[in-house]
């Protein structure tokens, strides 16, 4: 814990619109990461009045250099930071986390007004002193919370507290009939000045509220509030709902509009593949139409070898002369294919020449055989 403490926080102001994390800007100097750490706290800070304190021991209030340069563990500087803290925030918190790192060993009291008080010289609070104090009792900069804490800071009030410093940003603050009622503080080198977190605050909250009634108090009756918890009248009532179902209306036609638009941009993708698709096809089928049936296609190759084939079979080779001859007797039944009668006997010395076109005509109806003809062709030398 004294490592921790002995490490002071730069103070960064926060602006409307920044960009840096946590509210901060580049001119605050973002401070680097460091490792996670699963060491804190696990209760929240105790009441003042729930604390003994031992009063034996006389008290000392340390000096500003004394303070700054460091105390001993069992005597660290008590700080006391006091405010009304209606709806806490972040504003809160980094005020108390400025507030615990003022110096190297310090005790943060928090002191807290009471609604009476805070009604009277401030106005009305959203949240009662009770939910005012749990808030700060679980802020984690927080050592001590003072229940019904003073408007102004008494001379008795800091001695009872032991109190060696008050934090607070060095705006005066007018209210109580004085122009600040800090000034007694600062004039007894008492006071440690904070800065303000800009853009944020109880006042712009309860603004922003304000500001958007009617879509808070549509959000409300939604989740089940009453218009007699809201304080909203019969017709407001009655026309919030109207507006409720006239969004969802409008949510309902806007969906169906982005789902159309994605429908329509798939439908559209799927029609791009689809041509890109049918572009490389068409032009595969093109090719191969082309390789078939082109000026030197496949079909003209076999359509000539089909022509050559058929001439060859209508014209058929003639026999050799010197072919040997084949001994055959003849039929006495043996017809001409070109007549019906039956050829004469032949003399002994036809005989060989008869047997030589009975060759070449068996010759020729084999070779039309071969290419499926059914012409018998006689060739006689």
């Amino acid at each position: 814990m004294d490592t921790q403490n002995s490490a002071k926080v730069n103070t960064r102001k926060r602006r409307k619109e920044t960009p840096g994390p946590n509210g901060a800007t580049e001119e605050d100097g973002i401070p680097s990461k460091m490792p996670r750490c699963a060491i804190g706290l696990r209760q929240p800070a105790p009441f003042s009045d729930e604390i003994e304190v031992d009063f034996s021991k006389p008290y000392v209030r340390v000096t500003m250099e004394e303070a700054s340069r460091g105390t001993p563990c069992e005597r660290p500087v008590r700080v006391y930071a006091d405010g009304i803290f209606d709806l806490f925030h972040s504003g809160h918190a980094r005020a108390l986390m400025q507030a615990k790192n003022l110096f190297p060993n310090t005790y943060l009291i928090v002191g807290v007004c009471s609604d009476e008080l805070t009604h009277n010289f401030k106005g009305f609070t959203v949240m009662n002193e009770n939910e005012r104090y749990d808030a700060v009792q679980h802020c984690r900069y927080v050592d001590e919370v003072v229940r019904n804490a003073p408007w102004t800071l008494t001379p008795e009030f800091l001695a009872e507290h032991r109190i060696d410093f008050v934090a607070h940003d060095d705006i005066p603050y007018s209210s109580a009939g004085s122009d600040d009622v800090y000034k007694h503080i600062k004039e007894a080198g008492m006071f440690a000045p904070t800065q303000r977190t800009e853009g944020i605050s109880t006042s712009d909250i309860i603004t922003r509220i304000v500001r958007d009634y009617d879509v808070y108090a549509r959000r409300n009756l939604q989740r089940g509030y009453t218009a007699k918890e809201l304080n909203v009248s019969f017709i407001n009532e009655k026309k919030y709902h109207l507006q409720e179902r006239v969004d969802k209306v409008k949510k309902k036609v806007k969906d169906v509009e982005e789902k159309s638009k994605e429908f329509v941009q798939k439908v559209e993708e799927k029609s791009i593949d689809l041509i890109q698709k049918w572009e490389e096809k068409s032009r595969e089928f093109i090719g191969s139409f082309l390789e078939m049936f082109g000026p030197e296609g496949a079909l003209k190759h076999m359509l000539k070898e089909g022509k050559g084939r058929m001439l060859q079979a209508i014209s058929p080779r003639q026999s050799p002369s010197n072919s040997p001859t084949r001994e055959r007797s003849p039929s006495p039944s043996f017809r001409w294919p070109f007549s019906g009668k039956t050829s004469p006997p032949s003399s002994p010395t036809n005989l060989s020449r008869h047997k030589s076109a009975a060759y070449d005509i068996r010759y020729s109806y084999l070779e039309q055989n071969k290419f499926g003809s059914y012409v018998l062709l006689a060739q006689v030398q």
